[in-house]
């Protein structure tokens, strides 16, 4: 465990991060179908070279602001989270293209969620 002091908005949090050892690469998907895609979204796992962008608190996503595919410098914002009446930018740890968004607007997030893939 390795223990950290972040700043969100101008409020300290004392934080642990356990480093993990990367899951094994995911097996080749089956070929895609012409059926309707279902509702709700399958979350994508962050693959060996991606950053995954994970929700430091619960909340709500309220918008967002950049789209897949879209390239992104480290910095950017990506969302905006709503945590306790306040919104929060969510913005990109480093730069690249947003692979996957593993949320919508309007939906409700865990702390450590993983809400955006970037490659």
């Amino acid at each position: 465990m390795k223990k950290f002091n972040i700043k969100v908005n101008g409020t300290a949090y004392d934080v642990e991060i356990e480093e993990v050892k990367a899951a094994p690469a995911p097996k080749a998907a089956a070929p895609k179908t012409a059926a309707p895609a279902p509702a709700t979204k399958t979350a994508v796992a962050a693959a060996a070279g991606e950053t995954a962008v994970n929700a430091p608190m619960p909340g709500k996503i309220v918008k967002l602001v950049v789209a897949e595919g879209q390239a992104v410098k480290a910095g950017d914002v990506l969302l905006i989270l709503e945590a306790m009446k306040m919104q929060n930018e969510i913005t990109a740890p480093a730069a690249g293209t947003v692979k996957a968004f593993n949320v919508a607007a309007g939906q409700s997030v865990k702390p450590g969620e993983t809400l955006v893939i970037i490659a």
